[in-house]
C-alpha cells in the first residue's frame, strides 16, 4: 500500500502535490490525521489559492492549465471538490481567459524562491522601515517639543496681555510655562515642556504672575460673573467656552496641586492656598483634580502653620458646602482621622493646635445633623466597647486603651460637637450614651494617680451638661477628692515648679508626694466646682442643688489646719452660699407653682439675664484665669518679665567689726581680748543662751519646720524686714533701744557678740 501509495504521489506535480488530500489507507486510519483532517481541508483551500496565483516559471501560469488541475482535483478528491463548491465558488468559477506572462507578473505576487524562518534575514527590510519611521517621528517630536526659555520679558509681556484682553491661545501659553515651572521643583527639569524655567527669580515671578492675575483672567476669558449674592456658586462648567478651554484649566489646577505638595516656607504655602481657595468652583467641575487637593488640604489642616491650617479649612469648607453629596463625608472620615493621630501627645505647645482641630471639625459637622448622627453613633460606640472590654478583661493592655490621650480628646471632642449644634432633635439621642462613657471612663480606675484624668472627663461633662440643658451630676466625682485626700499630712518633698494639670492625664508616685500636688489640686477643684455651679446659678433648685457640697465645704474647712487651703475654699463656699441666698429670695416672690414647666423656664430666663452674685463674679474670674492659661501654655514664667534689685549684703566679719566699734563705749570690758571660751550668743526667741554649735542645730531645726507650712495654721512670717535691717548701716541705741535689749529683742541683738565680766 505504501508503494502504490508513493507512486501515485509521484505522477502529481508540485500543485496536484498540494492538492491532493491524504485520505488513503494507512494515513487515514491514524488517530493524529483523523484530528488535523478538519484543519487540512482549510490548508488545502489556501493552497489551491495560492496555487491559482503562482506561475512555474513561466511555464505553466495560464488559466487553461489551471483549470485542467482542478479537473484532475474532481475525479481524484470528490470530497474536497464538494467542500469547495460549497465554501468558495469564485475559486472554482474564475476568468479562464489566458494573459501574458508580463500582465500576470504585475497581477499577482511572485513567491520567493527561498523560504526564511522567521525573525532571520526577512523583516530586516520592514525593521529598517519601522527604524526609519521612528527616527522621522522622534525627529518631529524632538521639533514639537523644542524648549523655550521664559524671561521676565516674557512674563511682562504675558501679564500686559492678559490684563488687557485674556485669550485662549494666550492662557495656553501661560499654563505651558506655569507647568515647566512646577517640574523644575520635583527635579524634572521641565523636560517635555515647550518652555524651560531655568532662574530662580523667573520662578518666582512666573509663580506670583499666576498667583495673583490667573483667576480674574480666567473669569473674564469665561464671561463668568460673580453672584450678588454670594450664597450661590457660579461653576465655570456653564460657561460655554468651558469645553473648549478645560483641558487647559484642567493642566493648571494640577499644576497648582503639584506646586503645593512641593512646598516649604509657610508664606508661600499660604499664598498658594489663597489661590487654591478662588479656584474652588474650577477644582468642583474637575472630579480627579479635586480630590487631589483634598488630599493636599487635609495635610495641611493637619500638620502646616497656623495659618495654613485656617486657610486649609476654609478652602475644604468650602467644598464640602457646595458638593455635599460627594465630599462630605470622605472628607469627615478623614478629618477625625487625622485629628485622633494629631492627639497622640499632648503639651502645652500642641495644646492650640487640638482646640483649633476641635473647634474646626464641630465647625464641619454642623453641615449635615444626619451625616454627623451617623458619624457620632459610631465613633462613640467605638469608645464605648473599648469601655466595656476594659471594665471585663481589667488588664493593663485594656485600661491603657481607655486612659490615653487619644480616648480623652475624642470624648471631648463629641461633647463640644453635641453642645455646639444643640438643640438638635437629630443629635439628641447621642448625649445619654456619651455621658454614660464619660462616667464609665472616671469609674474605670479611681485612685489618686489619675485625678487629673477625672478633672478632664468632669469638665468636658460640665461642658455637655451646660449647653445641652441636661443634668449631669458632676460634683460628686470632684468631692470625692477631698475626701480622699489628706491635706493636713505634711509632703515628703518640695517641689520646684507647679504641676500643669491640663497636660497630664496621670501621677507619679513622686508627684503624690510633692506639695505641688496638693497645690495644684486645691486650684482645679476650685475651677471645676466653680465652673459648674456657674452653670447651673440661674436654676430654680440651686439651694437644694448647692446643699451637698456646702457641707462638705464645711466639713473640709474644719479639718483642714493649712491656712493656703482653707482660703480658696472659704471664698467658694461663701459665693456658693451667697447665690444660694440670692435665689432664695427671687424663689418667694414667685407666684406659681413647682409644677408649671413654662413658668419655671420663664422665670430662670429671667434671672439668668439679670445675673447672680455667682455669675458676676465668675466673669471676673473667667478673665484672670484665662490670662494665666496663657501664659501657661506659652510656656514663660511669670518671674522672667519682673526685673528685682540685687540686694548686696556684707560679710559678716566686717559687720561685726563695725558693731564693735559702734557699741565700745556701752560694753567695757577689764578684759581686752575676747576668747572663744568667753563668747555667748543671745537667743531672743528661744529666751535663752546657747554656744554657737546650738545655734546651728536649733537654725537646721527651724528651717525644717519653716520649709513645711501644712501644719501651720497661719502663714509665714516675711524675712524680709530682717534682710532689709541687716543690709542698713547699724545706729546708735537710744534708751527705749536699750530696754528692748534688755527684754531679748531678737531684731537688736542678733549677732551681736559679747565679752564675759567677771
Amino acid at each position: 500500500m505504501a508503494a502504490k501509495q508513493k507512486r501515485k504521489l509521484e505522477d502529481l506535480s508540485v500543485e496536484e502535490f498540494l492538492l491532493s488530500g491524504f485520505d488513503s489507507a494507512g494515513e487515514g486510519d491514524s488517530e493524529d490525521f483523523q484530528k488535523q483532517n478538519g484543519l487540512q481541508k482549510k490548508n488545502k483551500k489556501k493552497d489551491l489559492k495560492s496555487a491559482a496565483l503562482t506561475t512555474d516559471d513561466g511555464k505553466k501560469g495560464k488559466a487553461t492549465e489551471h483549470k485542467e488541475q482542478l479537473s484532475r482535483l474532481k475525479n481524484k478528491d470528490p470530497e474536497f471538490y464538494k467542500f469547495l463548491q460549497a465554501n468558495d465558488q469564485t475559486l472554482l468559477n474564475f476568468d479562464d481567459t489566458d494573459t501574458s506572462e508580463d500582465e500576470d507578473e504585475k497581477k499577482y505576487h511572485r513567491l520567493p524562491s527561498a523560504l526564511e524562518e522567521a525573525g532571520s534575514g526577512g523583516d530586516d527590510d520592514d525593521d529598517d522601515e519601522d527604524d526609519d519611521m521612528g527616527q522621522k517621528a522622534s525627529m518631529k517630536s524632538k521639533k514639537a517639543v523644542e524648549t523655550v526659555k521664559v524671561t521676565d520679558k516674557m512674563i511682562e509681556d504675558w501679564k500686559a496681555a492678559m490684563k488687557k484682553e485674556p485669550t485662549p491661545r494666550l492662557f495656553r501659553e501661560v499654563t505651558q510655562a506655569f507647568k515647566a515651572a512646577v517640574a523644575t521643583t520635583k527635579g524634572e527639569g521641565g523636560a517635555q515642556c515647550r518652555y524651560k524655567v531655568a532662574d530662580s527669580s523667573v520662578f518666582n515671578a512666573l509663580v506670583l504672575f499666576c498667583i495673583r492675575d490667573i483667576y480674574v483672567a480666567l473669569q473674564r476669558m469665561l464671561n463668568l460673573k460673580p453672584d450678588k449674592d454670594q450664597k450661590k456658586l457660579v461653576l465655570p462648567s456653564s460657561s460655554p467656552k468651558w469645553q473648549k478651554n478645560q483641558i487647559d484649566v484642567k493642566m493648571y489646577l494640577s499644576g497648582v496641586v503639584q506646586l503645593l505638595s512641593c512646598l516649604t516656607e509657610s508664606t508661600v504655602i499660604s499664598a498658594v492656598l489663597r489661590h487654591a481657595n478662588q479656584l474652588a468652583p474650577y477644582y468642583l467641575c474637575l472630579p480627579k483634580q479635586c480630590r487631589h487637593l483634598v488630599k493636599q488640604l487635609m495635610k495641611q489642616w493637619s500638620t502646616g502653620e497656623e495659618t495654613s491650617r485656617v486657610l486649609a479649612f476654609l478652602a475644604l469648607n468650602k467644598i464640602c458646602r457646595h458638593k455635599q453629596e460627594t465630599y462630605l463625608n470622605p472628607i469627615l472620615k478623614q478629618m477625625y482621622i487625622s485629628y485622633v493621630q494629631n492627639c497622640k501627645f499632648t503639651s502645652p505647645n500642641v495644646l492650640p493646635m487640638i482646640n483649633f482641630m476641635q473647634r474646626t471639625l464641630t465647625e464641619m459637622y454642623s453641615l449635615d445633623t444626619q451625616a454627623t448622627y451617623q458619624h457620632g453613633f459610631i465613633y462613640i460606640r467605638q469608645l464605648a466597647i473599648h469601655l466595656r472590654n476594659a471594665m471585663t478583661m481589667k488588664k493593663k493592655e485594656t485600661y491603657q486603651s481607655v486612659y490615653n490621650w487619644q480616648y480623652i480628646h475624642c470624648l471631648y471632642l463629641w461633647c463640644r460637637v453635641l453642645s455646639s449644634l444643640h438643640p438638635s432633635d437629630v443629635l439628641q439621642p447621642l448625649i445619654y450614651p456619651l455621658c454614660q462613657v464619660i462616667i464609665g471612663t472616671i469609674k474605670l480606675v479611681p485612685t489618686s494617680r489619675y485625678y487629673p484624668l477625672r478633672m478632664h472627663c468632669c469638665r468636658a461633662l460640665t461642658l455637655l451638661s451646660s449647653s445641652t440643658n441636661t443634668f449631669v451630676p458632676v460634683l460628686p466625682f470632684l468631692l470625692e477628692i477631698l475626701q480622699q485626700v489628706d491635706f493636713n499630712k505634711k509632703p515628703g518633698r518640695m517641689s520646684k515648679k507647679p504641676i500643669n494639670f491640663a497636660v497630664i492625664l496621670k501621677l507619679s508616685k513622686v508627684n503624690l508626694m510633692e506639695k505641688a500636688y496638693k497645690d495644684g489640686l486645691i486650684d482645679q477643684l476650685y475651677d471645676l466646682i466653680l465652673e459648674y455651679f456657674h452653670t447651673q446659678a440661674s436654676s430654680i433648685g440651686f439651694p437644694e442643688l448647692s446643699l451637698p457640697t456646702v457641707i462638705q465645704l464645711k466639713t473640709f474647712l474644719k479639718e483642714c489646719k493649712v491656712a493656703n487651703y482653707c482660703k480658696p475654699v472659704r471664698q467658694l463656699l461663701e459665693k456658693v452660699q451667697e447665690n444660694s441666698s440670692h435665689i432664695t429670695g427671687r424663689r418667694q416672690k414667685a407666684t406659681f407653682g413647682v409644677a408649671d414647666a413654662t413658668a419655671v423656664a420663664a422665670w430662670e430666663k429671667q434671672i439668668k439675664e439679670e445675673g447672680t452674685p455667682l455669675s458676676r463674679y465668675y466673669s471676673q474670674w473667667k478673665k484672670l484665669r484665662e490670662k494665666e492659661i496663657q501664659l501657661e501654655i506659652s510656656g514663660k514664667d511669670r518671674m522672667e518679665d519682673l526685673e528685682l534689685p540685687e540686694i548686696k549684703r556684707r560679710k559678716i566679719q566686717e559687720k561685726k567689726v563695725e558693731d564693735k566699734k559702734e557699741f565700745k563705749d556701752l560694753f567695757e570690758s577689764d578684759s581686752e581680748s575676747d576668747g572663744d571660751d568667753g563668747e555667748l550668743k543671745i537667743k531672743g526667741k528661744k529666751g535663752h543662751l546657747g554656744s554657737d554649735d546650738d545655734k546651728d542645730d536649733d537654725d537646721l531645726e527651724d528651717l525644717s519646720d519653716m520649709s513645711d507650712d501644712d501644719g501651720m495654721e497661719c502663714e509665714d512670717s516675711d524675712d524680709e524686714d530682717g534682710d532689709e535691717k541687716a543690709s542698713k548701716a547699724p545706729q546708735p541705741l537710744s534708751s527705749s533701744a536699750l530696754i528692748k535689749l534688755a527684754e531679748g529683742d531678737e531684731d537688736l541683738v542678733e549677732d551681736l557678740e559679747l565679752s564675759d565680766e567677771d
